[in-house]
């Protein structure tokens, strides 16, 4: 078996979490993205602008970057678990499903099972893994593949190990996971172990750093332990070889272009560039 190329991409969430902070729009986004020195990119529903009802032209600004689309990452105020919002949550599937099967090789990421209401929190876990596997086959049937991305924020249903193993258990194996570092460790889990029991659901991997407290750190200044990630994703049956950094410390609130091109920079210094191009910054 050939071995996986690996390449870094960048999330938009770091623009995305300035709220009205942020008044550009998604070429803004490509540009950074690109001169950071990242391959790929991954957008949100939330950053894609008028861009949404564009692929075409969205593939071409893509591409007069120099830059891949990694994934299209999308959650819902539903959080995933209220059954009377299901119809409406796969619809939203369907739409996102059919924008990003014009991007050979991107995949579609849902966003973290949340609890929004004061029902069982337990109820959640259903309903959940429901929308996720109904998503996965909409997935199948346009050549998309589906991947969950678990977090830590408020109100989540998947951020501890059990919470992992609860909900993959109700999971088809063909619903991929994005595994988020930052996220594993500010649920307290042991991160080579985690990556270990539920590998060969990894797809891709989000890349971001924490302190000891568990607050948000650029990437290299915190606790995770950047090299036994990577050596461990690489070796997961299903890894596409995206490595897809995503900051979301205040550095990255200052000045958010300058944050992840800083991170890009911190992996070419320790090593990890693109396996085809060997380029980083």
């Amino acid at each position: 078996m050939t071995k996986t190329e690996r390449k870094f991409g960048c999330q938009t969430y770091t623009w995305e979490m300035l709220g009205s902070g942020w008044n550009g729009g998604p070429d803004a986004l490509i540009a950074a993205v690109a001169d950071g020195g990242y391959t790929g990119i991954e957008i949100t529903n939330t950053m894609i602008g008028d861009y949404a009802a564009r692929p075409d032209d969205f593939a071409r600004a893509l591409d007069g970057a120099g830059l891949t689309l990694v994934s299209f990452a999308f959650g819902s105020d539903s959080g995933f678990t209220l059954p009377v919002r299901s119809g409406e949550d796969l619809d939203a599937v369907r739409r996102w499903v059919d924008f990003v099967a014009r991007f050979p090789g991107a995949l579609v990421s849902l966003g973290s099972a949340t609890s929004v209401s004061d029902g069982p929190r337990d109820d959640g876990f259903g309903v959940a893994a429901e929308i996720y596997n109904r998503a996965s086959e909409i997935g199948r049937g346009a050549g998309v593949v589906v991947a969950v991305h678990p977090s830590s924020h408020h109100r989540t249903l998947l951020s501890t190990r059990s919470d992992y193993d609860e909900i993959f258990s109700r999971l088809d194996p063909e619903v991929g996971w994005v595994p988020d570092t930052g996220h594993i460790l500010r649920g307290g889990q042991t991160m080579a172990d985690t990556l270990a029991a539920h590998h060969d659901r990894i797809r891709y991997v989000h890349l971001k750093d924490v302190d000891a407290a568990g607050d948000w750190a650029m990437l290299g200044a915190g606790v995770c332990d950047i090299a036994e990630v990577i050596a461990i994703v690489a070796k997961a049956p299903n890894f596409n070889g995206w490595i897809v950094v995503e900051e979301e410390s205040d550095a990255a609130g200052k000045d958010p272009a300058g944050a992840v091109r800083a991170n890009r920079e911190t992996l070419s210094r320790m090593g990890f560039d693109d396996a085809r191009t060997g380029a980083g910054s």
